[in-house]
């Protein structure tokens, strides 16, 4: 595998993986086991589906330029905004997921050290990580440093699938008293299986790095995109079906959305929570990054449409403004800060609003705090990957790439000559978008009106 391969595959693998490995066998509840090995199956090839079309798609503007941006400007460029919304949800959504993890783990391996109810209690330790910890490296205007990221991500997943695997294979006395009933089919008894298919489809999102990945490859043709948008999901399908069906073989209908808290304090489970905990810790300004470019773009889109509406003539000036905010051309000479449209790690992202300065920090505050407080009120990382996972992560998985195949895909040629495997990717982009509004829908309904607790 040549090295620009394997790193975009790594960053695909590391963007899908994350938070959402710890709920994965509590996906399964509802489900069953071998319905939930079904559905991590489909929404794999969904995924890979998405990811495919972004490959096609990536023809339709200048080599080494794709990003959602500049395509949307073909499209649409009111679209944008739509495309900003998500990403917001879903990168903010993924940030506070982040912070329930720490507030579970860090008093569990607290509780080896110390018996002192202050050190034990989520919210403070919350508190300390995202003031000491996560805040300044959110203030970073480059986050190149925290490439390395990537490495501790699959480590820390790799490690999490050993851990599972052995108590799987040998379990204590701890976790066989901890085991309920598991059923091989959907049970009859549990919550409907809408509430947690999101979270099989927030597994797999890694869309939103995809053009990235595209841009940085030697070859940028569709046959070489393909075998990394294959190997990045073969291995992310395999991590969660060894990681979802063992861990809910493990504790049956006990399962809870974190599976780590569920282990006893034994030295190998207490690394696992260490690693997982350092992992989402560095990973928060991965997310709240492409979170405030998106705030940056939402709000200049209002202000500008605001504008609009109160005058119908523009003046010069602000029409010279708006071009140059809405430029597809990158100037790299550029010395303040650009933020990136949306891509995380990315750095060759074309600028679109400038964001530097109080703005900078206004918007930077607002999502750390808000991020602050949701993770200090919220509990329960399933009903969160759930939330993210109906709207975020089904938008930019789904609906986006959906819609860009059916629009750009064969709309260079008379339609009544398209080749038939032209036109079945251009009508797979259209089923795709469809699903996802579906999915949607129905998963966010049910999620918010059948699982209402913390």
């Amino acid at each position: 595998m040549a090295s620009s391969t394997r790193s975009g595959v790594i960053t695909l693998l590391h963007t899908a993986c994350g938070a959402g490995v710890l709920a994965m066998p509590y996906g399964f509840k509802p489900f069953g086991l071998i319905p939930g090995l079904l559905v991590i199956i489909f929404c794999a090839l969904c995924s890979l589906g998405g990811l495919l079309l972004q490959a096609k798609v990536a023809r339709y503007v200048p080599e080494k330029s794709a990003s959602f941006f500049t395509l949307t400007q073909i499209i649409n460029p009111n679209l944008s905004v739509i495309f900003d919304i998500a990403i917001a949800i879903k990168c903010f959504g993924v940030g506070v997921s982040y912070m329930i993890v720490v507030g579970d783990l860090t008093p569990q391996i607290a509780s080896v050290f110390t018996s002192n109810h202050l050190l034990l209690d989520r919210n403070v330790h919350i508190t300390l990580i995202m003031l000491f910890i996560v805040s300044p490296l959110c203030f970073l205007k480059r986050l190149s440093s925290l490439r390395y990221a990537s490495l501790i991500a699959l480590l820390s997943v790799a490690y999490l699938c050993v851990l599972i695997f052995i108590h799987f294979v040998w379990p204590s006395e701890e976790i066989h008293d901890l085991k309920g009933h598991v059923s091989l089919w959907i049970p009859h008894d549990e919550t409907n299986p809408l509430t947690t298919l999101p979270i099989f489809v927030f597994a797999y999102t890694c869309h939103h790095n995809m053009f990235s990945v595209i841009n940085e490859q030697k070859d940028t043709s569709f046959r070489h995109i393909k075998k990394v948008a294959i190997y990045a999901m073969f291995l992310a399908l395999s991590l969660y079906l060894l990681i979802g069906g063992m861990g809910y073989l493990t504790f049956g209908d006990h399962i809870i959305g974190n599976i780590i808290k569920l282990y006893p304090q034994f030295a190998s489970t207490t690394v696992g929570r260490i690693a997982i905990v350092l992992l989402v810790m560095l990973a928060f300004p991965l997310q709240c990054h492409p979170a405030r470019a998106s705030i940056n773009h939402i709000l200049f889109y209002l202000q500008e449409h605001l504008s609009q509406s109160k005058q119908n003539t523009r003046t010069d000036n602000t029409a010279n403004a708006v071009d140059e905010a809405s430029t597809l051309i990158v100037n790299g000479d550029q010395e303040y800060m650009i933020d990136e449209l949306i891509e995380e790690d990315s750095a060759n992202q074309p600028p679109v609003v400038p964001l530097h300065g109080r703005k900078f920090v206004i918007i930077t505050i607002f999502l750390l705090l808000a991020s602050y407080l949701l993770a200090i009120s919220v509990s329960s990382l399933a009903r969160v990957l759930a939330v993210v996972g109906s709207t975020g992560s089904t938008s930019i998985s789904f609906i986006l790439p959906g819609i860009f195949g059916y629009q750009l895909i064969g709309s260079e040629v008379d339609s009544g000559s398209l080749p038939f495997k032209t036109k079945l990717f251009k009508y797979a982009g259209l089923a795709l978008a469809v699903w996802g509004v579906v999915v949607m829908a129905t998963c966010l309904t049910a999620t918010l009106t059948m699982n209402a607790s913390h």
